[in-house]
C-alpha cells in the first residue's frame, strides 16, 4: 500500500505537468485513501504538496513566456486572501458534526469529502469538454475592462474559498477564466494558473500552522515525488496531444468522483 500511495504521489505531479489545470484533485484522495489521513488533515496537505510542486514549474514557465504576472496578480491576490482566510477563520469554526437529525449526524470530514467528490465531477465534465474557442472569442469581446477585472476578481475569490475548503488547486476552474475573461492563450492560461495555485496553496497552508500538527516526513517526500512528476510531465507535454490526454484524465476523475460520491453518502455516522 506505500509503494501505491508513493506511486500516487508521482501521478499528482506527472498529471500537473501534463494538463495544467485539474492535476491536483487526485491529490485529496491519495492522501485520504492511500495514507489514511482524515479529510480535515488531508485538505492541509494537499495546500502545501499542490502549492510547492505548482511553484517548481514557474520559473521555467516564466523563461518560455508562459505566464502573464499582471492575470496572475489580478485573480491571485483575491484568490490568496480568501483561502487565508478559509484555512485560519473558517475551516476551525466548522462544527463537528456539521448537521444532525434524529439518529444520524454529517461529520465535517464526509461533508469536506461529499463537496470534494460533486467538485471532481464538475472538473471532469470542464476536462472532457474542452476548451472552446468559439466561445472564448464571443465572451472576450462582450465585455468591458472593468466587466472583466470584476469578474476576475469574483472568481478568485470563490476559487480561492473552494481551494480553502477542499485544498484542490482549482485549476480546472483558473484556466478557462484566464482563456475566456482575459483572452490568453492556452499556454500562457496553464502557466498563469500554476503559478496563481502555487502562491495561493502555500500561503493558504500558512493558515493551518497554528492548529496542524503536520508529518513533515511524509509532507516533503510525497511533495518531493510530486515535483519529481511534474518535471516528467512538462517535459512530456511538449510532446504530447494534451487535448486527447484531457479527455482521459476527465473521464478518469468523473469514474473516481463518482465512486467517492457514492461511498461517502452511505457514511452518515448513527449518534450512539
Amino acid at each position: 500500500m506505500t509503494l501505491l500511495a508513493y506511486l500516487a504521489s508521482l501521478l499528482i505531479g506527472l498529471a500537473l505537468g501534463l494538463l495544467g489545470g485539474g492535476g491536483s484533485i487526485l491529490t485529496m484522495p491519495v492522501l485520504v485513501y492511500l495514507f489514511g489521513l482524515s479529510a480535515v488533515e488531508a485538505t492541509a496537505y494537499s495546500l502545501f504538496i499542490v502549492g510547492a510542486t505548482a511553484l517548481s514549474s514557474i520559473i521555467p514557465k516564466a523563461r518560455a513566456g508562459e505566464i502573464d504576472f499582471k492575470a496572475a496578480l489580478w485573480f491571485g491576490l483575491p484568490s490568496i486572501a480568501a483561502v487565508y482566510f478559509t484555512r485560519s477563520v473558517l475551516m476551525p469554526a466548522i462544527p463537528d458534526p456539521i448537521w444532525s437529525a434524529g439518529t444520524f449526524a454529517l461529520g465535517k470530514g464526509t461533508a469536506l469529502m461529499l463537496l470534494f467528490a460533486v467538485l471532481m465531477v464538475w472538473a471532469s465534465i470542464s476536462m472532457i469538454k474542452g476548451p472552446q474557442s468559439k466561445t472564448r472569442n464571443s465572451f472576450k469581446t462582450g465585455l468591458s475592462p472593468s466587466a472583466k477585472i470584476a469578474l476576475v476578481l469574483a472568481e478568485g475569490l470563490g476559487v480561492g474559498l473552494l481551494t480553502g475548503l477542499v485544498g484542490a488547486g482549482g485549476g480546472f476552474l483558473i484556466v478557462p477564466a484566464l482563456v475566456l475573461v482575459m483572452g490568453l492563450e492556452m499556454k500562457v492560461a496553464v502557466g498563469t494558473s500554476l503559478t496563481i495555485i502555487a502562491f495561493k496553496s502555500l500561503i493558504g497552508f500558512t493558515g493551518d500552522l497554528d492548529h496542524l500538527d503536520a508529518n513533515w516526513t511524509l509532507l516533503l517526500s510525497v511533495t518531493a515525488i510530486a515535483i519529481i512528476g511534474m518535471v516528467f510531465g512538462t517535459a512530456l507535454s511538449k510532446r504530447v496531444a494534451s487535448s486527447r490526454l484531457h479527455k482521459a484524465f476527465g473521464w478518469f476523475v468523473l469514474t473516481m468522483g463518482v465512486l467517492i460520491l457514492t461511498e461517502q453518502i452511505f457514511t452518515f455516522n448513527l449518534i450512539p
